[in-house]
């Protein structure tokens, strides 16, 4: 599975899929720094993309990165932090 990979100056973020965190079951697990917009789950590079990458992983996926780095302080930081329910 490839995954997007933003990244600014101070942080970074992977996109995921709100449907796909769920069914992997990490949503409970992922902290306040990390982001949602609309569907999709921006996880904070430092802890919950781990729980993303390792589950897929766990369930015999290949994992792969499209990096998009920025000089400025990416979109995510706008978006509402992730409040797990």
């Amino acid at each position: 599975m490839q995954l997007t990979y933003l990244q600014d100056p101070g942080h970074g973020w992977v996109a995921c899929p709100l449907p796909l965190a769920h069914d992997l079951g990490i949503t409970a697990q992922v902290s306040r720094y990390s982001y949602l917009e609309g569907n999709t789950l921006w996880l904070e590079e430092d802890c919950d993309a781990a729980l993303l990458v390792d589950a897929l992983r766990a369930r015999g996926e290949p994992v792969s990165f499209r990096e998009i780095h920025v000089n400025h302080d990416a979109y995510v930081r706008a978006m509402p932090r992730w409040r797990a329910k």
